[in-house]
């Protein structure tokens, strides 16, 4: 009797789980981002929405009409910065992007942050190795974005001078793949 209770038991706490999330899901090597796990089987929105670390760009994205561009089947490259890394830009900057009559200019500097094609941090490390210690990485908005090495620690560097430490790499999506960043980096005004 006591086995029939814990099978019962058992198959109630499996179906739970299932109907929380797909048995494929639970196999599948995350990385935990904003308190969320990041699952390689859904693309960058679908991630994206879970952080808590990133409910700014997240709502930048949608106020920037980006959400589509960034589910189509890709790869990107995104180099997604922190609530605290916008919390860093001058007072009332993010206000400001987010209004219609900024449209253009905040598409420019979201889309700043996304290179086409899969870069994993070993990919640009040797890229960094190629180029002496430097890579240079064109970005979809057109320009470009310089990454380099600080001992272990991975960088970005903008067209105005400004760096973006990337704190977790590879963070692996079915359409690229998000490295998030501490800073946000800006194209040439």
């Amino acid at each position: 009797m006591k086995t029939n209770k814990f099978f019962a038991t058992a198959v109630v706490a499996f179906g739970f789980l299932v109907g929380t999330t797909s048995f494929a899901q639970m196999k599948e090597k995350t990385v935990e981002v904003g308190g969320a796990p990041m699952y390689p089987s859904k693309n960058i929105v679908e991630n994206a929405v879970n952080s808590k670390d990133h409910t700014t760009l997240v709502a930048a994205v949608k106020a920037a009409g980006l959400v589509d561009v960034l589910m189509l089947e890709g790869p990107f490259t995104v180099f997604a910065p922190t609530n605290a890394a916008f919390a860093k830009l001058p007072a009332e900057t993010v206000e400001t992007l987010l209004k219609p009559e900024n449209l253009k200019m905040l598409q420019t500097i979201l889309t700043y942050h996304v290179v086409a094609g899969k870069m994993n941090a070993k990919d640009i490390d040797a890229a960094i190795k190629k180029g002496n210690g430097k890579a240079t990485l064109k970005t979809v908005s057109g320009g470009t974005l310089t990454a380099w090495m600080k001992g272990k620690d991975l960088y970005i560097t903008d067209e105005n001078g400004n760096s973006a430490k990337v704190t977790i790499a590879d963070v692996n999506q079915k359409n690229g793949v998000i490295h998030v960043v501490d800073t946000v980096v800006t194209p040439k005004s």
